[in-house]
C-alpha cells in the first residue's frame, strides 16, 4: 500500500559518496495510460487534469496497474480495488494543498496551475531544468523534478541488490552487485546503488498466462476444423465439424470466462465491463468479441441439434474472422500496457492465432484418433500441428534474437531465455520440438504441443512483468 514514497540511491565511490532521493507517486499524466485501459473508467482524468479513481466501480482486473509505467497503482488488500496518489482530490476541492506538500518541512514538493504563469510551479517549471520520469512513454506526465540525480529517475541505473529493498541495515549480508541478467542490472552504474525501495510485484499472476492457454484451444479447436474442411481435408457432415470442435470449445471458451472471472479482485462486479464499458479498453472489447464468438458457437450447436449441417456454411462466415478476433485481441490488450516493454512486440496478435493452430490441431488429434477416422483426417491435423509450431518456434526464435529496442524489454527477454523463468522457456521450446519433428507420435505429440505452449504462455506472462518500474 504506497501511494507514495522516498526513493534513495548512493551515488558516487568512496569518500565522493552522497545519498539522493526522490518522491515517487503518480504522474497525474495528461495522457494516462490507466485511464484506457480501465474497463469500466472506475481510474478517469478529471476536467482539472487530476487522475483520480472510482472505488464503487473498480472490478479489480489490475490493467491499469499493467498500464501505468510508473508502478504507482496498487490493490489495496483491505478493499480490493485499485488505489493511488489521486492529488489528494479531496482536499484540492476544499482550496487546501495536498496533505505531502503541508506536512514537508523544507518545501521540497511544491504544487499549483501551470497554466498559470504567475503561478510558483509554473515559473519553476518554466525557469529551471527539469525532469520527468520515462519521457519515452509520451505520457505527459506533469510531476517534474528540479535538481534529481538521473540514477532515482531511471529504476535501471542503479545497481539492485537480492532481495527485498530496504535500508542496508536491513540486509543481513549487505549490498551486493546484480548481474546484467537481473532485472536492474543491465543498465547499472558501478557508482549507483540502490538503498531503499519498494518491492516490485507483478499485477498479473499464472492465472492469466491460462487464459491466453485455454482461450487459444477455444479458438483453435473450431477455427482448425472449419478451415480444413472448407479446404477439403475433413467432411462438413463429420462429427468433428458437427459436435466436436464446437463442444470443446465451447467448453474451453466457459474455462476463459471462468480464470477472467476468478482473477478479478471483485468478480462479483464482472458484468460492469457489459454494463459500464469504458470502449478504448482492449479488457472491454475482448468480452464483447468472446461473447460474441461464443454466441456463435451455440448458434452451431443448435443448427447440429435441429440437423441443418448446411447452417454451418453460413455460421463459419461470422465465426470464423470472430474467432481469429478472440485469439489475437490479447495481443493488443497487452499492448495497452504500456509499461511491459517486453509486449510492446507487433508480431503478437499473429503470434497468438499460430499458437491457436497449434492447440486447436493438437486438441483434436485424440479425437480424431478414438473415433477412428480416416488416415487423412488424422494426417491433415498431424500436418497442421507440425507446421503451426514450426511457425510458433520461428516466432519465438525472431523475437528473442533480434535486438530489442529499450533495455527494459532487453532485460525481460533475458530473463526469459537466461533468468528466472528460463526453466520454464526451454522446456516449452523442447515439447514443441518434438510436435514439429516427431508428429507420427500422435497422442504424445499433440500432448507435448499443449503443454509446451501452457509453458510458453506463462514465462512469457510472467518475464514481461519483470522488470522493476519505480
Amino acid at each position: 500500500m504506497t501511494r507514495t514514497y522516498v526513493k534513495s540511491v548512493d551515488v558516487g565511490t568512496f569518500p565522493a559518496v552522497r545519498r539522493a532521493f526522490q518522491v515517487t507517486r503518480c504522474n497525474q499524466c495528461d495522457d494516462a495510460p490507466c485511464v484506457t485501459a480501465c474497463p469500466t473508467a472506475a481510474m478517469f482524468r478529471r476536467p482539472d487534469g487530476i487522475v483520480d479513481f472510482d472505488k464503487s466501480v473498480c472490478i479489480g482486473c489490475k490493467a491499469c496497474i499493467a498500464a501505468c509505467p510508473y508502478d504507482a497503482i496498487f490493490i489495496n488488500p483491505r478493499d480490493h480495488s485499485a488505489e493511488k496518489c489521486n492529488f489528494c482530490a479531496h482536499r484540492v476541492d476544499g482550496g487546501l494543498q495536498p496533505a505531502c506538500v503541508v506536512v514537508c518541512p523544507t518545501e521540497a514538493i511544491v504544487v499549483g496551475d501551470l497554466d498559470d504563469p504567475s503561478s510558483k510551479v509554473a515559473q519553476l517549471v518554466n525557469r529551471n531544468p527539469v525532469a520527468v520520469r520515462r519521457p519515452e512513454k509520451q505520457t505527459k506526465p506533469k510531476l517534474f523534478y528540479k535538481g534529481a540525480h538521473q540514477a532515482t529517475l531511471d529504476p535501471l541505473a542503479a545497481r539492485r541488490p537480492p532481495g527485498d529493498l530496504f535500508a542496508w541495515a536491513t540486509q543481513p549480508n549487505g549490498p551486493q552487485e546484480v548481474g546484467a541478467g537481473h532485472p536492474g542490472g543491465g543498465n547499472s552504474s558501478a557508482a549507483a546503488l540502490l538503498s531503499y525501495d519498494v518491492s516490485h510485484k507483478a499485477p498479473w499472476d499464472w492465472r492469466v498466462g491460462a487464459y491466453t492457454w485455454t482461450k487459444s484451444i477455444a479458438v483453435g479447436a473450431y477455427l482448425v476444423a472449419i478451415l480444413l474442411a472448407v479446404f477439403g481435408g475433413m467432411p462438413w457432415a463429420g462429427p468433428i465439424v458437427i459436435w466436436i470442435a464446437p463442444l470443446v470449445s465451447v467448453a474451453f471458451l466457459a474455462l476463459t470466462g471462468a480464470i477472467l472471472i476468478w482473477d478479478l479482485e471483485h468478480p462479483e462486479r464482472f458484468l460492469l465491463i457489459f454494463l459500464r464499458p469504458q470502449k478504448r479498453s482492449w479488457l472491454v472489447k475482448g468480452a464483447f468479441i468472446i461473447a460474441g464468438y461464443g454466441l456463435l458457437l451455440a448458434l452451431h450447436l443448435l443448427a447440429s441439434l435441429a440437423h441443418r449441417p448446411g447452417l454451418h456454411h453460413y455460421l463459419a462466415l461470422a465465426a470464423v474472422p470472430l474467432a481469429i478476433l478472440t485469439a489475437v485481441y490479447t495481443g493488443y490488450l497487452f499492448a495497452q500496457a504500456k509499461a511491459r516493454d517486453l509486449w510492446q512486440n507487433p508480431l503478437l496478435p499473429p503470434h497468438l492465432f499460430v499458437q491457436a493452430l497449434v492447440c486447436g490441431s493438437a486438441i483434436l488429434i485424440p479425437f480424431a484418433l478414438a473415433f477412428a477416422f480416416d488416415d487423412t483426417v488424422v494426417g491433415n491435423l498431424v500436418w497442421v500441428l507440425s507446421a503451426s509450431a514450426l511457425v510458433h518456434l520461428l516466432f519465438v526464435l525472431g523475437e528473442f534474437t533480434l535486438a530489442h529496442p529499450t533495455a527494459h524489454a532487453r532485460l525481460a527477454a533475458q530473463t526469459l531465455t537466461r533468468g528466472t523463468y528460463a526453466g520454464w522457456f526451454w522446456a516449452s521450446v523442447g515439447l514443441l520440438v518434438v510436435a514439429v519433428f516427431a508428429p507420427w507420435l500422435g497422442l504424445v505429440a499433440a500432448g507435448a504441443a499443449l503443454v509446451g505452449i501452457f509453458l510458453y504462455e506463462h514465462a512469457y506472462v510472467q518475464a514481461g512483468q519483470s522488470v522493476p518500474l519505480a
